[in-house]
């Protein structure tokens, strides 16, 4: 059942959401971690330093366009691989669960579902610039509505 009434209520929510545990996840990195922590911790990964301070980056500027609504599908599955990375880099060693010592991989991957799933049902209510594929045609007909 989908209700078109209240899902794009229900995409702003989620979208407003993620976009705004980006923001905490990259304030995290430069505000108590701080720009060079960051860079040390990406460098002790095997990556070059700068990395972690471009995925700060990333994850700022991708939570304030999912907060906008601009071009939100696209901003959430280019998000997903920093999950991803998360996940194999840093929290698959720790087990599933989150609350293990060093955070297990359940809570980025439960992001990375969220993600992917605001990429497919559309930007939602009050998108500053919703993505072409948010006004692809509906056949009506097949959507039970209630």
């Amino acid at each position: 059942m989908f209700d078109a009434k209240t899902a794009p209520y229900a995409a702003l929510l989620l979208r407003l959401s993620l976009g705004l545990l980006f923001l905490a996840h990259a304030g995290l990195k430069y505000f108590v971690f701080t720009p060079a922590g960051t860079e040390k911790f990406f460098a002790s990964l095997g990556l070059p330093g700068w990395v972690g301070v471009l995925i700060m980056a990333v994850e700022a500027l991708g939570g304030i366009a999912l907060i906008l609504g601009f071009h939100a599908r696209i901003v959430a599955i280019l998000l997903v691989p920093d999950l991803l990375g998360a996940i194999v880099l840093v929290h698959i060693h720790a087990g599933f669960f989150f609350t293990a010592p060093g955070g297990g991989w359940e809570y980025p991957a439960f992001w990375a579902v969220a993600l992917i799933a605001l990429a497919l049902i559309g930007d939602g209510a009050y998108a500053l610039r919703p993505a072409k594929l948010a006004h692809a045609p509906i056949a009506h007909a097949s959507i039970a509505e209630g």
